[in-house]
């Protein structure tokens, strides 16, 4: 038995439940929990876990502990193979170049980027990248800023695809470099990502916790957007750590502070291009209230959250005008097309995931979520249309 199936059993076993009223309470399956009890199966998604925990009245670590393996199947990873040997290469010296790099170089490169990051051009990404960190390895101490910049970017781009070992590499160098607060708590941001990818929740909790606090302005009334912003960043990290732990009443708390932070913004605000590709404001906290419902299993809450966000979207103020990432509009997209698969409005479903896969064929595949809704999608219908079964080939779901 695997320590995750012996701690679910002990604790199933002191609240007094049989294998049945657990499988019940949490809305997962019989043969599941008998599997993961007995030891037939070693893993289960996050999730799984979650509903596990909330009818156990536990955190959801105290099941699966913090050295859950969250590691899935990755997405081509020999594509990235260049750019995880040019991250921990010794830096090659200007001399061996016949035309050296330069500062503004290689920042007007990395300027150039920022089109293939927005349309998640993975393709590109990974031949454009490797020689671009070479070259701002080789610029030393001078070239320290735009270097912070660099592996930010490869640190965020490594957790969207799942290459967590090189996510990991590219953050922690970023924070050995990296001197501006604001663009330390950027990269923080991207390691409290990465933990919970990797279903580390409690360090992620933790780690958002302590920057959230220490972000925390002082009056508001005076905080700089960026401050304003980046403190509400981390509120709304913590809040998706908690949440996912079982602690909704920490979760509720993180989002109340968030929107506090977006309201005194006053507006949907997005970071200069040399901090991140991110924005902030009330309809950020918005997206994200919705992925919390989602989480904790309201669809009803995520297609209401839905319905105002198209509403906002469409509206003429300001406080909403500014366009959010591709990453954060395309979660948002599937979250209110799980809610429709939980509803049984599977038609809707897949008008959901057919425009994610329009606009950002390269970002579907590597998203474990996708795979879980068109999965639903499919067990509910009898029988599949040709758009079904190209989006299952599409996320990468056999059939």
């Amino acid at each position: 038995m695997s320590a995750m199936g012996k701690r679910i059993k002990d604790l199933r076993k002191l609240r007094g439940l049989t294998q049945q009223e657990l499988a019940d309470a949490s809305g997962v399956s019989l043969s599941v929990l008998r599997r993961l009890e007995q030891g037939q199966q070693e893993s289960a998604r996050m999730e799984t876990w979650r509903r596990f925990a909330t009818a156990l009245r536990v955190p959801t670590m105290r099941l699966v502990g913090d050295d859950a393996e969250g590691h899935e199947a990755e997405e081509s990873p020999e594509r990235w193979d260049d750019v995880k040997r040019a991250l921990n290469s010794p830096p090659v010296s200007q001399e061996e170049f016949d035309d050296p790099p330069t500062v503004e170089g290689v920042t007007a490169a990395l300027d150039a980027m920022y089109p293939l990051v927005v349309k998640d051009g993975y393709q590109g990404l990974s031949v454009f990248l490797p020689a671009l960190l070479r070259d701002a390895d080789a610029l030393g101490s001078e070239g320290r800023d735009v270097r912070v910049r660099l592996l930010q970017r490869v640190g965020w781009l490594m957790i969207h695809t799942r290459q967590f070992a090189a996510a990991e590499d590219a953050l922690s160098r970023c924070l050995d470099e990296v001197s501006d607060r604001i663009q330390a708590a950027v990269t923080v941001d991207y390691m409290c990502w990465l933990l919970m990818r990797e279903g580390q929740l409690s360090k992620a909790r933790e780690l958002a916790t302590q920057w959230a606090d220490d972000l925390e302005p002082v009056r508001m009334t005076r905080a700089t957007p960026a401050e304003l912003s980046m403190w509400g960043v981390m509120l709304l990290r913590l809040s998706a750590s908690a949440v996912r732990d079982n602690r909704r009443g920490e979760a509720e708390d993180a989002m109340k502070y968030a929107r506090a932070a977006s309201e005194a913004l006053g507006r949907e605000w997005r970071f200069p291009q040399e901090i991140s590709n991110s924005t902030f404001g009330p309809l950020t906290v918005l997206l994200k209230a919705g992925e919390n419902a989602g989480i904790i299993g309201q669809p009803q809450s995520v297609l209401r959250v839905g319905d105002r966000v198209e509403k906002l979207r469409k509206s003429k103020s300001p406080r909403f005008r500014e366009r959010m990432t591709s990453s954060d509009w395309n979660r948002h997209v599937l979250d209110v097309a799980d809610a429709h698969t939980r509803m049984g409005d599977y038609g809707l479903a897949i008008q959901k995931l057919a425009g994610i896969n329009d606009r950002s064929p390269e970002w579907l595949p590597n998203q474990r979520f996708a795979r879980d809704i068109m999965g639903r999608v499919i067990e509910g219908r009898r029988t599949l249309t040709q758009e079904m079964r190209d989006l299952a080939t599409a996320v990468h779901l056999p059939l």
